[in-house]
């Protein structure tokens, strides 16, 4: 059964950017160019019914092209040992409205809402072992005035994810172009 999720894919120059943010942490686990995205929705593991349902169900979806930069980087959980490094977003409400159009297109296909607030991140990286608070606050610090061009988003894409020893493998298995509502 595929793993999917919904997403937002990032061009060659921004994912060139943050590959210079994906260092100096001892133990962290940096994530690949090709898994650089922003999550609109991570659906899991669905049988084949579903996915088609999912798949066609993405395509009535509606919402205008728009655009966001990356900006400032932080941690999951905001405090304590992070699990997480990642980098923010100046995003727009464009971005909140596609998301909840996402989410209530997959409640409406039977998926299970999403129990957590929408918080949109570029992860950088995962820590199973927590680094030394001092190098995790330097990167933090070093990094607090990242900021990329403007991204212009014209799509979103449903994933589908299988997890290998090496690292999750992405495939795209739709993509949805955004257009003017009318």
């Amino acid at each position: 059964m595929p793993r999917l999720f919904v997403a937002i894919d990032l061009p060659e120059t921004v994912k060139d950017a943050l590959g210079e943010l994906c260092r100096g942490i001892p133990g962290a686990k940096w994530v690949s160019r090709e898994q650089m995205h922003l999550t609109l929705r991570f659906i899991g593991e669905v049988d084949a019914p579903r996915f088609e349902a999912i798949r066609s169900g993405l395509d009535h979806l509606q919402a205008a092209p728009f655009e966001l930069a990356l900006k400032g980087v932080g941690q999951f959980p905001p405090r304590g040992a992070p699990r997480v490094l990642w980098v923010g977003l100046a995003a727009p409400p464009a971005l909140a409205a596609l998301q909840q159009r996402v989410e209530s297109a997959l409640v409406g296909l039977g998926i299970e809402p999403e129990d957590r607030p929408f918080s949109p991140h570029i992860t950088l990286a995962r820590l199973k072992t927590p680094p030394p608070p001092l190098l995790v606050g330097q990167f933090l610090n070093k990094h607090a005035a990242f900021q990329s061009e403007s991204i212009p988003v014209s799509a979103f894409i449903l994933y589908s994810s299988q997890l290998r020893p090496t690292g999750p493998v992405y495939r795209q298995e739709a993509v949805y172009n955004l257009k003017a509502e009318s």
